[in-house]
């Protein structure tokens, strides 16, 4: 079995770490499809109920696409870079953002290209005071292809995205805290405990209420208002014949903890 990607299984959370540390953890074919099968394999584990992200190695969190093997895709013609490579980024991170569990990225240095775009795409993340952000698509004469044209306007907003798209420059976890692409900068040798932290505060609750929230917010995120708000009045209904919310409202009446089953 491939090793591009390393999973460990503790507690409810599956830590996935991005294993090539020699290529900054680049996001080559092998590594991509493999991060898919393993988000296949927890998303039906009942026994894990969040997912954290890091990168192998001191440098990268990720460095993003692996150029050579793209250019490999480009070299072959529209067709086969769109197949082999668009189709697959888009994949992984719509993957990510719709994925039913909590995925925390533990961004532990750079995270370029594909790697600011995993990270757009999860729906937390914390930062390690060393990590480095970029969107340097520009630099090889090509758009974003794993989401960021989309996603990064949606979090930071239009004129800081454009900026960051049309400079390809780095800028710092403190800017990437302040747009909203991440939700902490912690010191680095805290960072993977900060990030189990944030994890053990998610599964506490209920996950059909989590699965709720985080598809009522995906979808509701491209919708207009009202479309979104039937979104979300349709997940509450999806909960109300649930053992969790009974147990929810049960819970608080006696002033107990609750136990959740996630029926």
């Amino acid at each position: 079995m491939s090793d591009t990607v390393l999973i460990e299984i503790s507690a409810g959370i599956a830590l996935l770490t991005l294993n090539r540390p020699e290529k900054l953890n680049a996001l080559n074919y092998e590594l991509i499809d493999r991060l898919l099968a393993l988000l296949d394999r927890i998303e039906i584990d009942e026994t894990v109920q969040a997912v954290i992200l890091t990168g192998a190695g001191d440098r990268a969190f990720s460095a993003g696409g692996d150029i050579h093997e793209f250019s490999g895709s480009v070299a072959k013609g529209v067709n086969a870079a769109t197949r082999d490579f668009v189709r697959r980024g888009q994949q992984l991170t719509h993957r990510l953002e719709a994925f039913p569990k909590p995925v925390i990225a533990a961004v532990n240095g750079l995270a370029y290209g594909g790697g600011c775009e995993v990270t757009e795409a999860v729906h937390l993340a914390i930062a390690s005071e060393r990590a480095r952000f970029a969107k340097p698509e520009i630099k090889l004469a090509m758009p974003p292809t794993f989401g960021g044209t989309q996603r990064l306007p949606r979090l930071a907003g239009r004129k800081r995205a454009l900026e960051l798209l049309l400079t390809g420059d780095a800028f710092s976890p403190q800017r990437a805290l302040d747009m909203g692409l991440v939700n902490a900068v912690v010191p680095h040798e805290q960072l993977i405990a900060s990030a189990r932290a944030l994890a053990g505060r998610t599964i506490r609750h209920s996950p059909l209420a989590t699965a709720a929230i985080i598809t009522a917010v995906t979808r509701g995120l491209n919708m207009a208002i009202g479309e979104g708000l039937l979104c979300e009045s349709e997940q509450f209904a999806r909960m109300v014949p649930s053992h969790d919310l009974k147990e929810g409202l049960a819970a608080w009446k006696e002033r107990r903890e609750p136990r959740y089953a996630g029926r």
